[in-house]
């Protein structure tokens, strides 16, 4: 099953002293491991671009629509058997300390 693993801040980091995980070291072995699929860190919110259309009018404003405190940094594509997998390795993010990790399964569609 295919996961979308949203990498963000959050304003009530884990408080322990002990040194976070190395991110290179995750990457390789999830990559290694064939778990992750792709992933990569976004730029922050000032540089995103928000497109709506209402009423057929196209409505175009730099940045995000919503303000908020906390930022989707990066994402990471996973596949993994299940959701136990799929927390399991996002719980050895370093992000999971310092921030939060969001899993998103993908939706299937009958066809």
């Amino acid at each position: 099953m295919k996961y979308m693993m949203f990498v963000c801040t959050d304003t009530e980091p884990d408080t322990d002293r002990a040194p976070e995980p190395d991110i290179h070291a995750w990457v390789a072995e999830n990559d290694a491991a064939g778990r992750r699929l792709d992933g990569h860190e976004l730029t922050p919110p000032s540089a995103a671009t928000t497109v709506r259309v209402r009423n057929g009018q196209l409505l175009v404003s730099d940045g995000p629509f919503a303000e908020t405190k906390e930022i989707i940094v990066g994402f990471d594509l996973i596949e993994c058997a299940d959701l136990d997998e799929a927390i399991e390795v996002a719980r050895t993010h370093p992000m999971a300390r310092g921030g939060r990790i969001e899993l998103r399964p993908f939706a299937v569609f009958e066809q």
